[in-house]
């Protein structure tokens, strides 16, 4: 299977709500994923933990899509564009949209690099 065909499953089992069993098909045990210009997240385990802190944080969720996602099959460097548009407990909606860059080792991503913005 290729880098791009592994991305195209992943962000589908990401818009099916199925982001922690992608995590354990996926990511690395030793993956290192960089959340905006949050500190690094060190693991597997740590990974699941701040995902699942995101849903906990949401209360509903109306929609989301993905927009261009392309490989480096040479380098094994996957992107995808991606966006979310969700209500936070708490009452406050937003849209957000962001980019992941992916390394993969193997068959599994190593790092994981995430930009996005958030609505002022």
């Amino acid at each position: 299977m290729s880098y791009l065909q592994k991305a195209k499953e992943l962000q589908a089992m990401i818009g099916q709500g199925k982001s922690i069993e992608a995590l354990d098909k996926f990511y690395h045990d030793d993956v290192v994923v960089v959340d905006g210009n949050r500190p690094a997240r060190n693991g597997k385990a740590e990974q699941k933990a701040a995902v699942q802190s995101w849903y906990d944080m949401i209360q509903e969720m109306h929609g989301g899509g993905v927009g261009a996602i392309t490989s480096d099959e040479e380098n094994g460097i996957t992107t995808a564009e991606s966006w979310v548009e969700i209500t936070m407990k708490g009452g406050n909606r937003m849209k957000m949209e962001e980019v992941t860059v992916q390394q993969w080792k193997g068959d599994k991503i190593i790092h994981e690099r995430f930009y996005y913005s958030l609505p002022e």
